[in-house]
């Protein structure tokens, strides 16, 4: 018989993409009102190895990643699409989506992003959001999975995930350390 006890927080992650670089840093602007300060933010990417949102958002987009200082609970990832969601709207003009958020959070072990679209490898969580487990770390590095989005598996990306593991693993051994002289 296995213990069940609570995981460790995760980090939450975001994935912000849109036509308008402009808005894609007021999105993250309205995403640091909600979960506090980033700590790491890619540069702007070209969001182009898929055809699959054009006909909402159009062609050329743009993208970056962002993380967030506070650790959230890793089973508050559906409330957190759900505000995502809700933000996405915000932005919309014409009834179409002008900004799309992906948010995720980071463990030591793993990379997992919600998602409302059910697939073979995506695990229900509630409310109509699934996990879709994006990366693993092995080795010394996050490493890819045969569903990984290709977005997802460049060096560059990787490289990005990779160091806010390292910033990961930091704060949450400080936030064990601060729990443990409070207790």
């Amino acid at each position: 018989m296995s213990i069940l006890k609570t995981p460790p927080p995760a980090k939450l992650v975001c994935s912000i993409f849109s036509q308008q670089e402009g808005l894609i840093y007021r999105v993250a602007d309205a995403l640091c009102r909600t979960y506090g300060n980033n700590d790491f933010k890619s540069p702007v990417i070209p969001f182009d190895v898929t055809s699959y949102y054009e006909p909402e958002f159009g062609s050329s987009l743009k993208r970056i990643f962002i993380s967030f200082v506070e650790l959230v609970s890793q089973d508050a990832l559906v409330d957190i699409k759900y505000i995502t969601n809700k933000l996405e709207q915000e932005f919309r003009s014409e009834g179409k989506r002008q900004a799309n958020i992906d948010p995720g959070i980071l463990t030591a072990e793993r990379l997992v992003l919600a998602t409302g679209k059910n697939f073979s490898h995506r695990i229900y969580l509630g409310r109509g959001v699934f996990a879709n487990l994006t990366l693993i770390y092995r080795k010394d590095s996050f490493m890819t999975l045969p569903w990984t989005y290709p977005d997802y598996a460049s060096k560059e990306v990787i490289a990005f995930w990779n160091k806010v593991r390292k910033s990961y693993l930091k704060g949450l051994d400080e936030a064990i350390t601060l729990n443990s002289k409070t207790t």
